[in-house]
């Protein structure tokens, strides 16, 4: 079980990676030009959202269906995918909020997350 507080700290172990509202969600966000979201969080915490590709959406909501499923709207279908922390673990977030920020930050900051 991922509390918010958890996913928040995560989110912002992300290099560059600040949070800032949402209308009344929190977003994360890489501190670039554009200031892109790479998670947001609702107030009932029981799901997160990401944005990932099509094709990482199909692939991890076929690997985890409990955990993880597409936004059911237009922004679904390009990629948006929830996360439900209730039974979300660790290592699987870890790995959901990298993909997600590294589609969110410009390319010259993908080596932040290596080091190199």
């Amino acid at each position: 079980m991922i509390k918010p507080e958890q996913l928040r700290a995560e989110a912002l172990k992300l290099p560059r990676a600040m949070e800032r509202p949402h209308f009344d969600w929190a977003s994360f966000r890489v501190d670039a030009p554009k200031g892109k979201i790479f998670c947001t969080l609702p107030p009932h915490h029981e799901f997160s959202n990401l944005f990932l590709t099509p094709e990482e959406q199909q692939m991890l909501c076929a690997a985890e269906p409990d955990i993880l499923f597409p936004v059911p709207n237009k922004w679904g279908e390009k990629g948006a995918t929830s996360i439900r922390l209730a039974v979300c673990d660790l290592a699987t977030l870890r790995s959901a909020l990298t993909l997600s920020w590294r589609h969110a930050a410009p390319a010259k900051l993908h080596a932040l997350l290596t080091g190199k």
